[in-house]
């Protein structure tokens, strides 16, 4: 999927998220720079953020959306309901664009009621890999949006890394898996590489030696389709340094941390929405 020649896109919030995906959206070519508005809250941050991204930046968000046939709201959820009414106020949805919102714990029908009009409102969960072109994404519909509204805002994410369709319902736990996984593999890599280092490698040699290996297990995963269980069994062998190695990480309760961790991300994602109501 290609975005139309024709898509003109505001990112409301440019962010961490906001410039990962705007930078993402221009470095995989998908769409040129003078297509994109991004804004910010305060003047004070202007200057700042305009050196760190190749798309214009401003303050208006009315503005901004008048000007989209796509509307990324990527704002903290509690300022969407916010924002949202104000563009609706300002008359920046009387053309109808697509919506889509980035923010994690504000269902489809907050921001549908905030807009006080039918309009078309996708979810999306991205995270910060998109930069690269190595995000996950999962997008559900909002009520008065079909197929074709699920089509456009896939074709938006698609070049960034990988999409998937889901019920809305899964989004909080979408949230606590793939948006804030990236920092939980982080420490992983972290301490990995603490460990080398300990062993007497050089930081940077234990730093890459981890960050492979995690980017080359993951894409073992992904392409065999064989589960990762499975892919492990293929590591181990009888009475060797790795099973050894395992046994210990399972003393420290490494699996059920992890586990627990993506559990409480979920319930942190699932009471952003309820901050953001009124």
């Amino acid at each position: 999927m290609t975005l139309p020649e024709n898509t003109k896109v505001a990112l409301l919030g440019t962010g961490t998220m906001g410039r990962a995906l705007g930078q993402g959206l221009i470095e995989s070519s998908s769409i040129e720079a003078s297509r994109l508005q991004g804004t910010i809250r305060h003047d004070a941050r202007l200057a700042s953020l305009r050196d760190r991204v190749d798309f214009e930046v401003g303050t208006d968000n009315v503005a901004a959306a008048k000007g989209a046939n796509v509307v990324m709201i990527c704002t903290k959820p509690v300022r969407v309901r916010e924002v949202v009414a104000e563009i609706s106020a300002g008359g920046a949805l009387d053309h109808n664009p697509l919506i889509v919102s980035v923010a994690a714990g504000v269902r489809t029908a907050e921001i549908e009621a905030a807009a006080a009009r039918e309009c078309h409102v996708v979810r999306a969960m991205p995270n910060t890999p998109c930069l690269i072109g190595e995000g996950m994404t999962v997008i559900c519909s909002g009520k008065h949006a079909d197929d074709s509204h699920l089509d456009l805002a896939q074709k938006l994410f698609e070049p960034l890394g990988r999409v998937l369709r889901l019920d809305e319902d899964h989004m909080d736990t979408v949230t606590g898996l793939s948006g804030s996984g990236p920092a939980f593999v982080y420490v992983i890599i972290e301490a990995l590489s603490e460990g080398g280092v300990m062993m007497g490698l050089p930081r940077q040699v234990a730093t890459e030696l981890a960050s492979q290996t995690v980017k080359g297990a993951a894409r073992m995963v992904l392409e065999t389709g064989r589960h990762p269980a499975s892919l492990k069994g293929d590591v181990l062998t009888p009475a060797g340094c790795t099973i050894s190695a395992l046994l210990a990480m399972e003393d420290g309760r490494l699996r059920s941390v992890l586990a627990r961790g993506v559990q409480e991300a979920a319930r942190t994602a699932s009471q952003l929405g309820e901050q953001s109501s009124p």
